[in-house]
């Protein structure tokens, strides 16, 4: 098996998930927070496909799509078009508001890109310098996986949030 199937595998199971946690809810329902300091599933599945666009984008030295294929415009959130999430207050998260099939269409072509850029990654490629801010600097394997480890993570929360708005 090559470095980039297992990276691909892993990136196809994060979709997995986020579609199970998006799909059949309404905008409502993916608006709901289990308290008022919680992420709701919409901002949870907008800022991890805010991440891996932002992060990947970065990597393979491409634009982002939020911006260059017109995301923001139509997500219309009341934030700078380069905010991540990163850091947002309860009314921030409380402001990302959208329906399950904008946030799966923007989710999904983010996961498009990542599969385009990953699956030619060869192993000699993780090696490659990506960010040089940090101490050691990050590789692009290191990169890949920590996107994938933020998304494992926001795409699990979606899911135990989901379930709880099943329940109510």
């Amino acid at each position: 098996m090559k470095s980039s199937d297992l990276l691909l595998d892993a990136f196809a199971r994060v979709q997995e998930t986020v579609h199970e946690a998006v799909e059949g809810l309404s905008e409502e329902e993916l608006a709901v927070r289990p308290d008022a300091d919680a992420n709701s599933v919409a901002w949870l599945v907008w800022h991890l496909a805010r991440i891996q666009d932002d992060h990947v984008a970065d990597a393979f030295g491409t634009a982002q799509l939020w911006s260059a294929d017109g995301w923001a415009e139509r997500f219309g959130l009341p934030f700078p078009e380069a905010d991540t999430g990163y850091g947002h207050d309860r009314a921030q998260v409380a402001a990302v508001r959208a329906p399950a099939e904008l946030l799966l269409a923007y989710y999904d072509a983010v996961h498009a890109r990542t599969v385009a850029h990953v699956g030619s990654v060869t192993a000699a490629e993780l090696g490659r310098v990506v960010d040089t801010r940090w101490d050691p600097p990050v590789t692009l394997g290191v990169r890949l996986v920590s996107v994938l480890t933020d998304d494992n993570q926001h795409a699990g929360q979606a899911a135990y949030v989901r379930g709880l708005v099943e329940r109510r």
